[in-house]
């Protein structure tokens, strides 16, 4: 079938504002380790796709599904022990008190169910996110969704803030002015809650702010926060969907921001691709949740599910892939930083471990987004078989998260076809 036979049942099947990558969208049949093919059987190295953490249909994931699949599948108010050993070894890589774990199958649901927590065990109901942000789409996190709604917050309920950014600064400040500056915002946002008579229930941010681009945050920013949001009651909730499992070069983008949130959510990694996510938190607010509220999910946490995860969760380990993602990381970012030095449309290379952000601007001096420029070269390079995407508030910075098992080998596939687009822009 052609590409525009496709296009045409899914335009009427699923709508014809139905997101899609490229100005021509491709047909993938197939997916095995860090590649995607095809349907004319064309290979592509595959440098966006965090959802395969640990690569496409890697056989071990794909394994312990299948043989809990043909076992037993149920919910959870039976006794069985997959979730149990996977809770286990999930929370064993957490500091204290991050030691109790609720389960979901989608990174949404995490996200709602980590507001519902904080607005039931705080005083108050208002939740601080930053002004570039996404965290799902229930009802409730779309409230965040400030990416889609030029900077704002929808409802009463919620505050955008400025995300922190060094490279774009906040009124040109720079060192500890410009945290001071990032900082005052949040307070402004605290006050504004307690004079409304809403109050403060908590903040919802990724540590490594993956929507925003993965800026380079300034020293002490979220340490600030987390004394601001507690200190008016409040928790401290950190989107790991895309920082986590070891993404960041670390096992949890918390441990590379240095600071420990009160609530962590999962979802899109944590499977490979099968839907499995969940909050991981403290037995306090678990508790104290769980005495008044009677959640239930009844996908969340299922013997599948847990397998699925459970293996994820042993690749990593097995492989060495947090220290695996730390070295090839650096390499990736030498590697574009070199690219730097010769083409001037590189304003910035920036993001920790296998999450890296390459800022396009028109000129470094004014540093004005090169939105037109990213997009072309995010097309020229799926037509030379790499696959990346583009995000921030200019649509000018190049998104780049392979699954971590990502090598240097791939790197310079990357870096090479990279240098070639750069050298017709």
């Amino acid at each position: 079938m052609s590409t525009g036979d496709i296009l045409r049942r899914r335009d009427n099947l699923l709508g014809s504002n139905t997101p899609l990558f490229y100005d021509e969208p491709l047909h993938i049949v197939r997916g095995e380790g860090v590649h995607l093919y095809d349907a004319d059987g064309r290979q592509y190295l595959d440098v966006y796709n965090n959802v395969p953490n640990v690569g496409h249909c890697n056989p071990r994931v794909v394994q312990a599904l299948s043989r809990q699949a043909e076992t037993l599948n149920i919910h959870t108010r039976y006794l069985h022990e997959a979730i149990l050993d996977y809770g286990e070894a999930l929370t064993a890589t957490f500091a204290d008190p991050l030691s109790m774990v609720m389960f979901t199958c989608t990174g949404s649901e995490a996200n709602d169910l980590a507001l519902r927590i904080a607005r039931h065990t705080r005083p108050g109901k208002g939740i601080i996110c930053s002004n570039e942000t996404y965290h799902g789409n229930t009802t409730a996190v779309d409230e965040l969704a400030t990416l889609f709604n030029g900077g704002q917050a929808i409802g009463p309920n919620v505050k955008a803030v400025p995300y922190p950014d060094a490279y774009r600064p906040l009124d040109g400040l720079q060192g500890e002015e410009l945290t001071q500056a990032y900082l005052l915002r949040i307070d402004q946002a605290i006050a504004e809650f307690e004079a409304e008579g809403i109050g403060l229930a908590g903040m919802l941010v990724c540590p490594i702010f993956a929507n925003e681009g993965v800026p380079n945050v300034p020293q002490g920013y979220l340490q600030g926060a987390a004394d601001r949001v507690r200190a008016h009651g409040g928790l401290l909730i950190f989107d790991e969907v895309q920082s986590g499992f070891a993404r960041s070069g670390t096992m949890w983008g918390h441990e590379f921001a240095g600071v420990q949130p009160d609530i962590v959510t999962l979802g899109k990694p944590m499977g490979n691709g099968h839907p499995v996510a969940g909050l991981v938190s403290t037995p306090e607010l678990v508790d104290s949740f769980r005495e008044d509220i009677m959640y239930f999910n009844t996908f969340g946490g299922n013997p599948v599910s847990c397998e699925v995860a459970h293996e994820v969760l042993r690749v990593i380990q097995d492989e060495g892939l947090v220290a695996q993602v730390a070295d090839v990381g650096q390499y990736l970012r030498d590697g574009l930083r070199a690219l730097q030095e010769r083409y001037e449309l590189i304003g910035d290379v920036r993001g920790p471990g296998l999450f890296v952000g390459v800022e396009l601007v028109n000129d470094r001096a004014s540093k004005t987004p090169a939105t037109a420029a990213a997009r072309r070269v995010v097309n020229e390079m799926k037509e030379k078989g790499v696959l990346i995407s583009k995000i921030g508030p200019g649509d000018n910075i190049l998104k780049i998260r392979p699954p971590i098992i990502f090598s240097r080998s791939n790197a310079d596939q990357l870096l090479n076809t990279l240098d070639e687009v750069l050298a017709n822009e």
